[in-house]
């Protein structure tokens, strides 16, 4: 190796890459580095993509200068789990440093139904696909119209919900569907609208790890005591009555 060549890091990443005008592909393989060109100090990311696991094959990873081989590094695809990456120089010198990685499929994906108790009005169920969490509960805030989903995050994902319009559901003065705001831990976040019927609405919220309520405000939400909240409507207007009738000054009549 020349004396002046300049010193780099070669990161290697296997993983779904967006082929760049740097990268050489076929059918298998491919593989990309971040840029045509650098400059002493900067970092080398070397990236590929393995479109079809061939068991126990790993990926050979050779780098040439002026046709010399100066480095080369076996790369399993794939493989769940911490790796340390350790650099030596001369017999003296040696650092390591680690990392983890983990498949897109490992990430624990849900699809399940939850009964949301309402309260008076019974149940409704909610459909619902969640990706990196688990859904702990869901509970109405009829106050706020709003259906809350409790969840417990193990990494960044997403939930996607089947919303029930004659549950929740969110309404202009014209009728027309209007916008959910969508709230986790009290900060208003973008979703997206997936689907949409005379039944329901189906959204899709993303979250971090660390989330954990994700609030879904509408213009309506059933009653969590709607039955309840009548009747005491209905004795307190009695009662108004009975108390404007004991009170009544009475009129007397001149001749």
């Amino acid at each position: 190796m020349k004396q002046d060549m300049p010193v780099f890091l070669a990161i290697m990443i296997l993983s779904l890459a967006t082929f760049s005008a740097f990268a050489q592909t076929n059918e298998l393989l491919s593989v990309k580095t971040s840029e045509n060109s650098y400059e002493e100090g900067d970092t080398i990311v070397i990236s590929g993509n393995v479109t079809a696991v061939i068991l126990d094959t790993p990926v050979t990873l050779q780098i040439f200068h002026e046709g010399n081989l100066v480095d080369i590094a076996q790369i399993t695809v794939a493989q769940d789990g911490k790796y340390i990456v350790r650099a030596s120089y001369g017999a003296n010198y040696m650092v390591e440093t680690n990392f983890e990685y983990n498949t897109k499929l490992s990430v624990i994906e849900t699809t399940d139904i939850f009964e949301v108790d309402a309260g008076s009005y019974g149940t409704f169920d909610v459909n619902y696909t969640v990706r990196g969490a688990t859904v702990k509960s869901m509970i109405i805030d009829p106050e706020v119209f709003a259906l809350i989903a409790i969840v417990e995050t193990q990494d960044d994902g997403s939930i996607t919900l089947d919303l029930p319009r004659e549950s929740i559901d969110a309404k202009k003065n014209d009728s027309t569907d209007d916008s959910f705001i969508i709230l986790i831990d009290g900060v208003e976040v973008p979703y997206k609208e997936i689907t949409t019927d005379v039944d329901s609405r189906t959204i899709t919220i993303e979250f971090e790890q660390g989330d954990s309520d994700i609030e879904i405000i509408g213009t309506f939400v059933v009653p969590e005591f709607g039955s309840i909240t009548t009747l005491i409507l209905i004795v307190g207007i009695v009662s108004i009555i009975l108390l404007s009738s004991k009170y009544r000054i009475p009129v007397t009549k001149a001749y």
